[in-house]
C-alpha cells in the first residue's frame, strides 16, 4: 500500500484561492450584497434593511473589539426576540469572542452560575428582565460591562448598564470588517443545557458546525429565498435552532415578537406575509385553538416546524385545516437544535389520517449535513436490529455536534464514548430506517419546549420543611406536551397542602419547572430504598393537575 503522497497532493495544497473556513458571519457578507436594499428585520413600526443591519453588525462588532474583547472572550445576552439579539449572532462573533444567549425564563442564581462559569466579560440585557439580571449580578463573581437593551415595544424595568446599547453601537465603525475565524473550529456559541444533575453544562458551538446546521435548516424544511420568518421560538434557545444564520443566508426578513401571543402572532403574518415559524408543540397548539376569526385575511401557505413531543393527530390534522404545512424535527442543544427531520414520503400524504400520524410521529432521519443518527446498544456499541421493537440509544455524530461541554471533560468523553454522541434518550429503529423516541433515560420533562431536571425540582422539594422524600416525573398535559409531577412522602406528623408546596417551588425556582400536581404518600421502593419511577409513571396519568 501505497503509504506516501499521492500525485493528487504533491503542490496541491490549502490556499487563500481554495479554501474558506466554514463560517455563518460569510451568510451576512453576501445578504448585504445581493439583497442590501430588501427589508432584513421588522420589528413593530421598525424597519431595516440588509444593508442597515450588517452596518449595525459590524458596529457592534468594532464597539467590542475596542473595548478589548476578542477571541475566546464571552459576551452574555438577556435578551427577548429583538433585533438586538439577531444582531448579537453576528456582531459577537465577528469580533471573535462567544456568544452566550442566557434563558429569560431562568431564575438569578442560575444565571449568576452561567456569568460566572461562561467568565462573561460583557452582559447586554434588555429592561424587561432587570429584576432577575439585577439579582444574578448581585450572586455572580464575574463583573462584566453591562449594556442596556431599551426597547421601545417595552414598558417597565429598570437599566442596570453604564451604557446603552445603542450609544455602544455609536462607539463602532460601520465600515470596519468584521473578523472570520481564525479556524472554523473555534467557537462561536455557548449555550447551557439543564441535563439531570448539578449544575448546567455549557454546550460549546463551533462555526463549522453552525454553518452547516444553518444550511440543514433550509434544506429540513424546504425554504425557498426570501422567506419572512416570525420568529416564535426563543431565540436564547440553541440559538434559535440557528435560525438567525438560516433565515439571513437567504436573505429573508426577520419578523421580531417579544412574547407569544396568538392574535399577535396571527395579525404579523397576515400584515407580513409570513411564511415560516418554529415553535415547541404548545405554540402550535395555541394557533390551532385560536378562533377562527383571527385566520381572516391569511392566504399565503405557512410552513412550520415543531420539535418536542411527538406532533399528535389533533395537531397534525389542526393545522393542515388551516392551510399550514407542519414538519416534525428532533435534536438537543448539543446537536445546534434540530438535527433530525422525520422527512415526508410522497405516499404517506395519500394514506388515512392515523397512519399518517404513526409515519410523522417519528423522530426520522439525520438532516442531510449530519452524518449520523441511529440507534445503538450503549454496552456493545453497535446498532440495535431494525424491527421497530429493540431498544437502544439514540445517538448522532456529525459536524453538526458540540464541540463538547465547557470546562467538563468528563462529560465531554462521557458524551462522546465510542464515537457517537450520547443523547440519553431510547428509541427503537424502524425498518426503513427511521428513529423512534420510546423514553428519556436522565428522567427530563420537556415543557413547552423547555427542559426540566426532576432532579433540580427534587432538591428543592426536599428543602420544604414537611417532606421527606420526593419523586418527580412527566405527566402528559394538553397544552405543554409535559408538566412536573412531584410525588411527596411527609415527615411523620408533618402536614402540607398541595397549594402550599407548589407556592414553595414558586419561590425557589423558575415558573416553568414548578410542579402542576402534588400526590402525597408512601414511595414505592426497592430493597435497597431506590425509588420506583416507573411505578410512579404509571399512575401519573390519572394526577389532576393544579392551576397556578
Amino acid at each position: 500500500m501505497n503509504t506516501g503522497n499521492s500525485a493528487y497532493d504533491v503542490g496541491l495544497d490549502r490556499t487563500p484561492a481554495n479554501f474558506v473556513a466554514l463560517t455563518p458571519l460569510s451568510f451576512l457578507e453576501r445578504s448585504e450584497l445581493v439583497y442590501g436594499h430588501r427589508t432584513s428585520v421588522i420589528h413593530g413600526d421598525q424597519r431595516w434593511t440588509w444593508r442597515e443591519t450588517a452596518a449595525r453588525c459590524r458596529r457592534l462588532a468594532s464597539a467590542l473589539a475596542q473595548r478589548g474583547i476578542g477571541r475566546g472572550d464571552t459576551v452574555a445576552a438577556m435578551l427577548a426576540n429583538t433585533p438586538q439579539m439577531l444582531e448579537c449572532h453576528f456582531g459577537v462573533p465577528m469580533a471573535r469572542a462567544v456568544l452566550n444567549t442566557l434563558n429569560t425564563r431562568l431564575d438569578a442564581a442560575a444565571i449568576a452560575f452561567m456569568l460566572d462559569h461562561a467568565e462573561a466579560k460583557v452582559l447586554i440585557t434588555d429592561r424587561e428582565f432587570s429584576a432577575t439580571i439585577g439579582e444574578a449580578l448581585k450572586l455572580a463573581r464575574v463583573k462584566p460591562l453591562v449594556i442596556d437593551v431599551d426597547d421601545p415595544l417595552h414598558s417597565g424595568g429598570t437599566l442596570l448598564g453604564s451604557l446603552d446599547y445603542e450609544a455602544l453601537l455609536a462607539e463602532g465603525d460601520p465600515q470596519a470588517p468584521g473578523l472570520r475565524p481564525l479556524d472554523e473550529w473555534d467557537a462561536i456559541s455557548l449555550n447551557y443545557t439543564s441535563g439531570t444533575t448539578g449544575n448546567p453544562k455549557g454546550v460549546v458551538y463551533h462555526h463549522r458546525g453552525a454553518y452547516l446546521n444553518a444550511v440543514g435548516n433550509v434544506l429540513a424544511a424546504s425554504m425557498p429565498m426570501l422567506p419572512v420568518y416570525l420568529w416564535t421560538l426563543p431565540m436564547f434557545h440553541c440559538n434559535g435552532w440557528c435560525f438567525p444564520w438560516t433565515v439571513t443566508a437567504l436573505g429573508g426578513t426577520h419578523v421580531c415578537l417579544r412574547r407569544i401571543d396568538p392574535a399577535l402572532v396571527f395579525e404579523l403574518i397576515r400584515t407580513h406575509g409570513v411564511t415560516h415559524y418554529c415553535g415547541a408543540p404548545i405554540v402550535h397548539t395555541m394557533l390551532i385553538n385560536a378562533p377562527a376569526e383571527l385566520r381572516a385575511g391569511i392566504t399565503q401557505r405557512v410552513t412550520a416546524l415543531v420539535a418536542g413531543a411527538a406532533p399528535p393527530a389533533a395537531m397534525i390534522e389542526g393545522m393542515a385545516k388551516i392551510g399550514f404545512d407542519l414538519y416534525h424535527v428532533y435534536g438537543l442543544t448539543e446537536v445546534y437544535g434540530p438535527s433530525a427531520v422525520c422527512e415526508r414520503q410522497p405516499e404517506w400524504a395519500h394514506m388515512p389520517l392515523a397512519e399518517q400520524v404513526v409515519k410523522n410521529g417519528r423522530q426520522g432521519v439525520p438532516y442531510v449535513l449530519q452524518e449520523g443518527l441511529t440507534v445503538i446498544d450503549p454496552q456493545t456499541m453497535q446498532q440495535v436490529p431494525a424491527d421497530g421493537q429493540t431498544m437502544g440509544e439514540v445517538m448522532f455524530r456529525g459536524n453538526a455536534t458540540m464541540k463538547g461541554y465547557l470546562k467538563n471533560p468528563r462529560a465531554t468523553e462521557e458524551a462522546f464514548r465510542g464515537g457517537w454522541f450520547h443523547t440519553g434518550d431510547l428509541g427503537v429503529l424502524h425498518p426503513d430506517g427511521y428513529v423512534k423516541l420510546k423514553d428519556r433515560a436522565k428522567d427530563i420533562i420537556i415543557s413547552g419546549g423547555e427542559n426540566i431536571s426532576s432532579l433540580e425540582v427534587e432538591d428543592v422539594l426536599s428543602k420544604h420543611p414537611a417532606v421527606l422524600l420526593s419523586a418527580v416525573v412527566a405527566k402528559p398535559d394538553p397544552k405543554w406536551g409535559e408538566t412536573p409531577c412531584a410525588f411527596i412522602e411527609l415527615k411523620p406528623g408533618a402536614q402540607a397542602s398541595a397549594e402550599e408546596v407548589i407556592a414553595f417551588c414558586r419561590s425557589h425556582m423558575a415558573g416553568f419547572k414548578v410542579p402542576r400536581a402534588v400526590v402525597f404518600g408512601p414511595l414505592p421502593k426497592t430493597s435497597t430504598g431506590k425509588i420506583q419511577k416507573f411505578v410512579l409513571r404509571e399512575q401519573v396519568q390519572s394526577v389532576q393537575a393544579i392551576d397556578g
